[in-house]
């Protein structure tokens, strides 16, 4: 018999093994990847500027009619921001985040093939859609990262939305200047499916979802409202700004978000949470955005026009479109370098005063603007300044928003934030607008923008700046505080304590100290607080709760009042570093967040609220909470943290050999996964994360059939698994006719112990078949062209063997 060819092999399509899929952790381009996305969309936004003045005779049209070509891409800007992030939320960030990059490709592409002005207003209005995804990548930051790094990127991500626009400036002038316009727009759609590439390489789907209805009345009524509300104020110049059709929509988008706030508040599960919108930090952090974004792009107007200017007026710089954008670049680079110094001044002082100082650069860039305009090195500084704040003051909102939401409306809120940075740059292009067009002066028969109007523009700007300034004045302080080093002979004071079991029946959580500070007295030692508690996780098991709590220490001097601090303490008193502290009041918000020192030792401020709940986690240890009635901050509270247990253990072949990166997953009873982690070179892997409970082990390894056992987990030692796989079945052959010659194009399929199609291949001229990755045992093999065959087949089995050779010979059936 000839020797056959290599068989060909077909993959059965149940080879994957059973359950949720796998997630991927973090890689180290995460964090650039999503920075690298929103700059995109801020270049997409901005991709139209320098043409502004030549988009009449590009698209045949009138200067009134060619503006609607950036006010379609603000108006659905505005509009899907805050549902892409409620979408989010429900269906996945990263699906969203998908969505609204593809939106990006299709709009550019649209925009790029016509000069019809009808479809690029289309194409720009669907490049709008785009605009959700800088808030689902907030979003996705924090559902991903440690709190550690998510101060540094959420800052970089806010800041992409100015730095994708002051360095995508020049680039589109260069182009728009030196090739055709319609390169912009291909650009563009290339920016979007690097994007694309990138997201699906890097970034993991978020496990936090909001399951629930989508608010369609709610998304209708907040599209139309902000329709009535930002058309006359991007089209009242050309309108006239006392023409009915201007006030009637004024009215309109008045009498709209009314009754859509009314409607929201009597939904049960709304596009926005408007409760949530009105608590205090919430609501005076959307405002000072929209201040915010006034002020940044009343800079992004005035500086080019400023630049290009003949030197023959007086004040003009004379500078070409390239030029112009060049000279406004500083702007883009100094955000992005500020966004690491931001993220400090957030850990070191909290978001207030990052805000509150971006602001203060802001104002003091515009004031400084009306006596330095006169000058090409002026105007650098300027934008460079103007960088700083800006960057400082996004990087703030937010850290701010995020911090005051819980975390399954972080999209949407995030996505309502960018809205209001949104409704102020418009808010900026008609006021601006409105000023240069009012006071001008003549040059060639031909009215220009005079300085005064320059000056003007500035003066409204800084007091933009300052209004955003007293408004953050009235946050409210969260700050996190630094770690600090323990007193010498504190004398701690007495206190009482009680626990009880909060945990509700349905999933694992903290187990919470309920405790009382009492009076300041002063005495020997520390009162401590240990009980013995249930907490339920699936299934009740004990938990050793120990909270130390004491009030004022003796020598206070070197304390300052209104903190709360103190230690956490692993089992034998060992300080726990590197362990994350959490302060939320009694609904849930979170007032404060720090990690421990290399002495186990934490320190964040004591709020105004009267009860607070204190939680101390830590990889490997069961967390714990302790609720605190604080009636005369300092207060000393010390977290003991019990071994949270965990599951270890080793993956290793037939024959002993560990297996590589094979995945072992964790599923809690609900089918949820709990936990993953890849084999080190030993085949050794850990989940110390894991908490008390039932949970069902999986690991699987490529090329091997995936192994699944129930663990039940205490608190105390970890529970170790040792998984022996066992190599996945493989089924070859080759069909051959009744004289022995090779069959080529039959039809050969493998059929599952239920009856289902799982693998079909159509044979070579060889005759040669073969099926690989087999994690079943009891098979049937079809092969057909003439009259059909069948054999069953056992692999694997007790009875059967890891490989199988099945040939089969066909010929005409009797007739």
């Amino acid at each position: 018999m000839p020797q056959s060819a290599p068989p060909r092999v077909a993959e059965p399509l149940s080879a994957a093994p059973p359950g949720t899929p796998l997630p991927r952790e973090v890689g180290g381009g995460f964090v650039a990847v999503l920075a690298f996305c929103g700059i995109a969309v801020s270049v997409m936004q901005t991709l139209v500027v320098p043409l502004v003045t030549e988009l009449p005779q590009l698209l045949h049209t009138t200067s009134s009619n060619a503006s609607w070509v950036v006010t379609a891409t603000l108006l659905a800007g505005a509009v899907s921001t805050p549902v892409m992030g409620r979408l989010g939320d429900m269906f996945g960030k990263r699906r969203m985040l998908m969505v609204a990059l593809a939106l990006m490709v299709i709009g550019s592409l649209a925009c790029a093939v016509t000069s019809n002005l009808v479809m690029m207003v289309i194409g720009r209005a669907i490049q709008g859609g785009a605009m959700g995804a800088i808030p689902l990548g907030i979003s996705i930051m924090r559902d991903e990262l440690p709190p550690q790094k998510l101060g540094s990127a959420m800052a970089l991500m806010s800041s992409s939305l100015g730095i994708g626009g002051a360095l995508g400036l020049p680039a589109a002038a260069f182009v728009a200047q030196h090739t055709s316009w319609h390169v912009l727009f291909y650009g563009a759609a290339g920016l979007g499916l690097i994007s694309i590439a990138l997201v699906l390489a890097v970034v993991p789907e978020s496990s936090v979802r909001t399951p629930s209805r989508f608010d369609i009345v709610g998304a209708l009524g907040l599209s139309a409202g902000l329709v009535c509300l930002l058309l006359p104020i991007t089209k009242g110049g050309d309108w006239g700004w006392a023409s009915g059709t201007t006030l009637g929509l004024f009215g309109a988008a008045v009498v709209i978000l009314l009754l859509w706030g009314v409607f929201e508040l009597r939904t049960a599960e709304p596009l926005v949470d408007l409760r949530t919108t009105a608590r205090r930090q919430v609501l005076l952090t959307n405002l000072a955005s929209i201040m915010v974004g006034f002020s940044f792009y009343a800079m992004s107007l005035l500086l080019p026009q400023l630049l290009q200017l003949p030197k023959a007026t007086g004040y003009g710089l004379g500078q070409s479109m390239v030029m112009a954008g060049l000279y406004f670049a500083p702007m883009g680079v100094a955000m992005m370098l500020v966004s690491p110094l931001s993220a400090r001044i957030n850990a070191a002082s909290g978001p207030k005063v990052s805000l509150i100082m971006g602001l203060i650069v802001i104002g003091a860039t515009y004031g400084a603007g009306l006596v330095m305009m006169d000058h090409i090195w002026q105007i650098v500084v300027l934008s460079t300044a103007l960088g700083v704040g800006i960057g400082i003051a996004y990087s703030a909102m937010p850290t701010l928003i995020v911090s005051a939401v819980p975390a399954a409306e972080t999209g949407a809120a995030n996505g309502l934030n960018t809205l209001m940075r949104s409704i102020g740059m418009s808010t900026s292009s008609a006021v601006v607008g409105v000023i240069l067009a009012h006071q001008t002066t003549d040059f060639g028969g031909i009215a220009l923008p005079g300085k005064d109007g320059f000056k003007t523009s500035f003066m409204v700007a800084c007091a933009a700046s300052v209004a955003g300034l007293l408004i953050a004045l009235f946050l409210p302080a969260r700050r996190r505080a630094g770690l600090t080093a323990p007193v010498a002979g504190s004398a701690p004071l007495a206190a009482s304590a009680s626990v009880a079991d909060s945990a509700p029946d349905t999933a694992p959580v903290p187990v919470a100290a309920s405790v009382s500070v009492a009076a300041s007295h002063p005495v020997t030692g520390p009162a401590s607080v240990g009980a013995e508690v249930g907490a339920r996780a699936g299934t009740a098991v004990g938990a050793e709760v120990g909270a130390e709590v004491s009030d004022v220490p003796a020598d206070a001097s070197a304390l300052t009042g209104g903190v709360i601090h103190g230690r956490v303490l692993g089992p034998g008193d060992t300080p726990l570093a590197d362990a994350a502290i959490t302060l939320i009041d009694t609904s849930g918000r979170q007032l404060g967040r720090t990690v421990t020192g290399p002495d186990g030792r934490y320190r964040v401020p004591a709020p105004d609220a009267t009860s607070v709940v204190l939680i101390g986690s830590a990889a490997g240890y069961q967390p714990q909470a302790a609720t605190l009635l604080v009636a005369d901050p300092p207060v000393v509270c010390d977290l003991r943290l019990s071994g949270g247990g965990g599951l270890t253990g080793s993956v290793r072949a037939v024959g002993g050999e560990p297996l590589t990166g094979a995945t072992a997953t964790a599923i809690g009873p609900e089918g949820d996964v709990a936990g993953s982690a890849a084999a080190d070179e030993k085949g050794e892997f850990a989940l110390p994360e894991l908490v008390p409970g039932t949970y069902t082990l999986t690991v699987a390894a490529a090329g091997h059939r995936p192994y699944a056992t129930q663990v039940e987990l205490t608190a105390g030692e970890p529970v170790r698994v040792d998984a022996e796989l066992r190599p996945a079945a493989r089924v070859r052959g080759t069909v051959r006719d009744r004289d022995g010659r090779p069959l080529g194009d039959a039809r050969v399929s493998l059929l599952d112990a239920t009856g289902d199609v799982v693998g079909q291949v159509i044979t070579g001229a060889d005759g040669a078949f073969g099926f690989e990755s087999l994690i079943g045992e009891h098979y049937t093999v079809v092969a057909s062209g003439y009259a059909p065959a069948t054999q069953q087949i056992t692999v694997g089995g007790q009875e059967g063997t890891e490989r199988r050779d099945v040939d089969f010979l066909l010929g005409h059936g009797e007739e």
